[in-house]
């Protein structure tokens, strides 16, 4: 069977496997003898010629029809293999110009990286690179996502109950600084940090000094998540290629000479940690080190496997430590690493884990793929992913006539074409050059880079995103790299189901069931409640008790209420009862209890939360001086509105409204105080109208009930909408990245499309990593979204908003464009987009206006209420089929998928 990759035969899928929840790393699932690789391609009959493959290339294999991959056999009797359509691909609009499908996405640049933040990064969920592409020297530079430092920890403070009164009472006397000070000793220690595994450093030499710079070409292809580096040396041409497979658990890198026997360089393995390398055999490098911990940490390992040509070149051994390749065609390294994490509550002197085993069996299962082999894994794993979605956007073709030059301009930098004087623009310049021209396309490629981030650095069976995705160089980085709750983490998975990508949200959801156990130890020590709590930040441990520091940030038990939002929506997008009934809501039920338990009698009847804070925000005490602790701040009551409202509908649905848990939160939902508007007509942060002083502040917690919640609507709630508008307009548009892109979502949620595109506009500015200190917010030249310094959440963010600003839905609703900026995307398609209700959106537009939709349910039949325009319709969706509406929301055809 001639073009079938080896792996395909031996293809198992994850069921098989019997690969772990988050609790465990991925590693540890692998058989020596399998592969995560579960074809998304098939054989089947066909006419195109047959495939080829070696070394040097990697055939595509693509499918012109509709119908699902089968096999079948050629005129002569061989089998071929054919990709399954993407579901990008299964609605096409009638009698409309599309853009061209074949643009290319990529983030081009012009140099070798001078900054981290001028890297590339590739990942495959656990195992994250940044790519330099230095030309003498060469740095990928290495994270492997459990090397974490510290042991589980005890997240519970016997003494806290008492304090906890102490500052109730301060509340309730309106000593509200005195409060802010006592509640101090509410909190916990410091998170764990996240630790960087090392570097794999490769050496060209002084020859490659004299390189051609205008043949130097760096880019990541986002269409193939693959890293590629060219330039040329006199006449040769030099090629790399890396990538990060998922279904093999390897980084793979791939380096070429055009000419024969022209390839030289010298490899080794370094990391920051404490470690020792060494060469195993005469074609591998072993890395071994450990994190800091007290008093053992968690071990690591990492194995370099270097092949080259056959019949050229030699490897040669360097001080036991460094590998030498001599007048080789090309060589290929491999690179697995594992580490003895053994889940969150196995103390790293307890696990039995052998990272080096590990890594060399891992090599082993995969030493009889070619580098044709693990790319095809590679591709057909990932774009299963990345091409369930497109978004093409341009301007409208009615003034862009003076713009041929500059769209021409545009085509080839897509194109990477560096034949002419200014022909090539790096995408540094294209994010300089927003500013005047902004280029629609390059809004489709930012809003495509966080869904390749999101698939690279958050996969079933790996650990959660942290604050910077996978990817950090530094001992110690910015806020630890910890995940946040009150608001980071959060947003790192906002676009999982709009954007779809549901199984990437996956690592969330087990991270929560790990903090569901160790905070009912939290709330039922802490705060003598039922149920579990988490705070403000957390890590690999799963730490739920407060952070160590000032009330101001640390004292917020709300994360884990807001983190509990996340598997409902799951359901809301899936209408998966299976997953409402066994992950949803058992996480739903303890988050309730602790919430019923933590709220108690207030003033005016209500029930309220004491001590409550608004995340990381001061307010002026009735006695002038700043505080931060009072009572039922409104981004409490709104999460604990949005779980109650989500227990209520998922009891609904699975037949548990008689439990006597929802007879309680029905009766205390009906006590929750109601979201205030204060006497400059904001929306009130807190319970009372107190003096603000930072009115520009980054957060905006209090709007929370629109977005990412909704218990405010631009139909339901009109004087609140109104309000929120006032609140953004008073909050203003400075902050960092990810307050931008939350921003952008609120003000589509309002269906105010100039001011969302506005915030488009804001985020997308150059940060100059030599003066982090002189900006708010922007892009690096790499589209790493800035705080400053890098956070990966606002690249997020920026996914989910534009999404928001296209397709916004409840379980019974959908909106089509309903914050279209129509002056600057006058003309558009998106395909693929998620809705509520288990429903696939694609929508074409032009000149503003509402060309087609196209709607389709694969599991079940559902009935939407569709709104454009001021029209409304009801239409009946019957799973398998695609229905397709025009501007007026008629019913034009109805297709089989």
């Amino acid at each position: 069977m001639r073009g079938i990759p080896v792996a395909l035969l031996h293809a198992v899928t994850f069921k098989s496997l019997n690969i772990p929840k988050r609790t465990a790393p991925l590693f540890s699932a692998l058989s020596p003898t399998h592969s995560l690789f579960t074809p998304s391609t098939a054989l089947q009959k066909s006419t195109i010629p047959k495939p080829t493959k070696n070394h040097n290339k990697v055939t595509s294999f693509s499918s012109s029809s509709s119908s699902s991959s089968s096999c079948a056999m050629e005129d002569d009797g061989e089998w071929v293999l054919v990709r399954s359509p993407a579901e990008k691909d299964l609605w096409t609009p009638s009698l409309v110009e599309e853009e061209e499908s074949s643009r290319p996405l990529k983030v081009a640049f012009s140099g070798p990286a001078k900054h981290w933040t001028d890297a590339i990064p590739i990942g495959n969920g656990r195992l994250g690179a940044m790519v330099w592409g230095g030309v003498a020297s060469e740095t990928l530079q290495l994270n492997e996502d459990t090397l974490w430092t510290g042991n589980p920890g005890n997240y519970t403070n016997p003494k806290a109950p008492e304090v906890l009164t102490e500052v109730r009472k301060l509340v309730d006397d309106g000593k509200y600084v005195e409060a802010t000070e006592a509640a101090v000793e509410l909190s916990g220690e410091a998170s764990a940090v996240y630790q960087p595994l090392g570097d794999i450093n490769l050496e060209f030499g002084d020859s490659h000094l004299k390189y051609d710079e205008e043949t130097y070409s760096r880019e990541l292809d986002l269409d193939t998540a693959t890293a590629r580096i060219q330039y040329s040396v006199g006449d040769v041409e030099y090629t790399r290629e890396h990538f990060s497979s998922y279904p093999n658990q390897v980084i793979v890198t791939k380096i070429s000479a055009s000419k024969p026997g022209s390839l030289s360089f010298t490899v080794s393995l370094d990391s920051k940690l404490q470690h020792n390398s060494n060469v195993n055999g005469n074609n591998q490098i072993i890395l071994q080190g450990s994190c800091p911990g007290n008093p053992n940490g968690i071990l690591f390992s990492a194995v370099l496997d270097l092949q080259i040509s056959d019949g050229s070149g030699a490897i040669h051994v360097l001080d036991d430590n460094k590998l030498r390749v001599e007048d080789s065609d090309w060589a290929v390294l491999l690179l697995v690493a594992s580490s003895s994490f053994d889940g969150p509550f196995t103390k790293p002197s307890d696990s039995k884990r052998d990272p080096t085993s590990e890594s060399l069996t891992a090599l082993n299962s995969i030493r009889n793929f070619s580098y044709s082999d693990l790319y095809a894994h590679h591709l057909d794993n990932y774009q299963n992913l990345f091409h369930r979605v497109s978004l093409q956007l341009s301007k409208s073709s009615k003034n862009n006539l003076g713009d041929k030059t500059l769209e021409a301009k545009k085509r080839m930098t897509n194109l990477n074409i560096k034949g002419s004087d200014d022909a090539f623009i790096s995408t540094a310049d294209r994010v300089k050059s927003f500013k005047t021209d902004e280029d629609p396309s390059f809004v489709e490629l930012l809003f495509q880079y966080g869904r390749y981030l999101l698939i690279s650095c958050s996969r079933v069976g790996t650990q959660v995103a942290n604050l910077q995705g996978i990817w950090s160089k530094d001992l110690y980085p910015p806020w630890d790299g910890a995940q946040h709750l009150n608001i980071n983490l959060q947003m790192n998975y906002w676009p999982s189901l709009p954007c779809n990508l549901r199984e990437c949200q996956e690592p969330l959801f087990d991270y929560t069931s790990s903090l569901s156990i160790n905070g009912s130890k939290t709330a039922k020590v802490n705060y003598e409640a039922s149920g579990w709590v988490v705070h403000q930040v957390s890590d690999i441990w799963a730490k739920t008790s407060p952070d160590r520091g000032q009330a101001v940030w640390a004292l917020w038990p709300m994360g884990g209420a807001w983190i509990c939002t996340h598997p409902w929506e799951h359901f809301t997008y899936t209408m998966d009862k299976d997953f409402l009934k066994n992950k949803a809501y058992p996480l739903l039920e303890g988050c309730t209890s602790f919430l019923l338990d933590w709220l108690i009698e207030g003033r005016g009847g209500y029930l309220e939360t004491n001590p409550s804070t608004s995340p990381e925000h001061m307010f002026i005490a009735p006695d002038g001086k700043q505080a931060s602790v009072s009572y039922s701040s409104t981004m409490d009551i709104s999460i604990i509105q949005e779980v109650f409202s989500a227990i209520l509908s998922a009891a609904e649905i699975l037949g548990k409204t008689q439990d006597a848990l929802v007879g309680k939160v029905r009766e205390a939902q009906s006590r929750l105080p109601p979201t205030k508007i204060a006497k400059d007509g904001s929306i009130m942060e807190w319970a009372q109208d107190f003096e603000d002083p930072d009115v520009h502040h980054r957060h905006v917690s209090h709007l929370f009930g629109l977005y990412p919640g909704h218990t405010i609507t631009v139909e339901k709630t009109p004087d609140l909408s109104k309000a929120v508008d006032y609140t953004l307009v008073k909050r203003g548009e400075e902050g960092p990245g990810w307050s931008t892109t939350w921003k952008t979502a609120l003000w589509a949620r309002l269906h105010n499309s100039q001011h969302a595109y506005r915030m488009v506009k804001h985020l997308i500015d150059l940060v100059d990593p030599d003066h982090e200190s002189d900006f708010e917010g922007g892009l690096y030249s790499n589209l790493f979204t800035a705080h400053p310094p890098f956070q990966i959440d606002a690249n997020f963010g920026f996914s989910a908003a534009v999404a928001e600003m296209l397709v916004q839905s409840t379980v019974k609703d959908l909106y089509f464009l309903p914050a279209l900026p129509r002056d600057k995307w006058a003309n558009g398609c998106v395909k693929g987009l998620k809705a509520r209700g288990g429903v696939t959106v694609n929508i074409c537009w032009k000149e503003g206006d509402l060309h087609e939709a196209g709607l389709w349910s694969k599991d079940h039949n559902t009935t939407k209420i569709l709104h454009y325009s001021g029209t409304t319709v009801i239409a009946n969706i019957s799973s398998g089929r695609i229905y397709t509406f025009n501007r007026q929301l008629k019913c034009l055809r109805t297709t089989y998928l």
